[in-house]
């Protein structure tokens, strides 16, 4: 199967997400429920289809042909990618992802007690890590990384609990790193809930945001150690593993690499595992990393799993290269992917290019965004 062929995409109705925002983007019908993360990919949890079969089952059936040597060498017989659109409404999970390293002794780790793969309380979903990027579609915000612990200390002192000033305290005079990993231990400790409930009420601007969407939550205190980021349409932002972060509200395109592991530590209704989060979380104070696309809306983090491009569609062709698997989703208008045939994705529909299809020419009026492995 060489052809460029149409993807049925998945949706997850996750309870953060939004009723309407994914509906209004894609020109679908609301199901009155959330509707949190469209997929486009081949992970097993939701894996697109095309034809009516998964796309990770026509990727086990014959590996170069979709994927490419140069992709199965380097990562394997999978796709090394996974393309979302989120629509964040309340904040989601507190969380952070592991190293390829303790993705796998973790999975492994798992594996061995024999803890199924669907299991509530499964931490590890997979061997592998997950870099990811997003770039937002609409004003979009999160949480991300370590502040330095001094700044922290004094937004703790403007808040004016003073059941805060043991932290701060811990924070101004304690190396940053250990600092961070007492206060965090802390916070996320049941003996803190006295001093959340003197906090919660005291919190203004996106922390009380985030306290009314999940009262009495422990991440609501942990939140306050992260830095607050802001991305405007178009702009990027890149997390790799160990830094801990929130999504708080908007729409973004998001690629990582094809994994769903997930640590979470609070803000959440699903599995939390304070433990093995203390284990793979750097407590290195860090700046929001933000991806700048190169010309022709191409971003490049530092991740060889996956680039993202951005094709404003006008009225000139525009040639795509071959021999790599690409996933291409179209966003707005029209776009028309030509080989030996022509096929046409309206808004909201996707598609997958086999790394042994010919070079496909890309025309009509629109905007389309493509995933491909960014192996140098």
């Amino acid at each position: 199967m060489t052809a460029p062929m149409a993807l049925t995409t998945p949706v997850r109705p996750y309870d953060w997400g939004s009723v309407t925002a994914l509906p209004e983007l894609l020109g679908t019908e609301p199901t009155g429920r959330p509707q949190a993360e469209l997929w486009a990919g081949a992970h097993p949890a939701a894996p697109s289809s095309a034809g009516g079969t998964p796309l990770n089952v026509l990727i086990d059936a014959d590996p170069e042909t979709m994927l490419g040597r140069p992709s199965v060498e380097r990562f394997g017989p999978a796709l090394p990618y996974l393309l979302k659109i989120l629509a964040v409404e309340k904040p989601l999970s507190l969380q952070v992802h592991p190293t390829m390293a303790q993705a796998r002794s973790g999975f492994a780790a798992e594996e061995e007690r024999g803890v199924p793969i669907d299991h509530f309380t499964r931490s590890y979903k997979d061997p592998y890590h997950k870099p990811e990027m997003v770039c937002a579609l609409t004003d979009f915000h999160g949480l991300c990384g370590f502040r330095d612990p001094a700044d922290t200390a004094a937004l703790l002192e403007d808040i004016g609990v003073p059941e805060l000033r043991p932290w701060i305290k811990t924070l101004r005079n304690e190396p940053p790193s250990q600092a961070l990993r007492t206060v965090l231990e802390e916070m996320l400790d049941e003996s803190s809930r006295p001093i959340q409930a003197a906090v919660e009420p005291a919190l203004t601007s996106v922390y009380a945001e985030i306290a009314r969407a999940h009262p009495g939550d422990p991440g609501v205190l942990a939140a306050l150690l992260l830095n607050h980021v802001e991305l405007k349409p178009g702009q990027a932002l890149f997390l790799e593993a160990g830094v801990p972060h929130s999504y708080l509200g908007g729409l973004a395109i998001e690629v990582m690499a094809n994994s769903d592991n997930v640590l979470r530590c609070g803000l959440t209704g699903k599995h939390v595992d304070v433990p093995e989060l203390m284990r793979v979380v750097n407590f290195v104070p860090s700046v929001p990393c933000r991806v700048e696309p190169a010309a022709g809306f191409r971003y490049c983090p530092d991740a060889d799993e996956f680039s993202l491009i951005r094709h404003d569609l006008a009225d000139d062709p525009e040639d795509l290269p071959s021999g790599l698997p690409q996933t291409l989703l179209c966003l707005e208008g029209e776009a028309h992917l030509t080989t030996d045939r022509t096929l046409t994705l309206s808004r909201g529909q996707a598609a997958f290019i086999p790394a042994a299809a010919p070079a496909a020419r890309l025309t009509g009026r629109g905007v389309l965004y493509r995933v491909a492995p960014a192996i140098p």
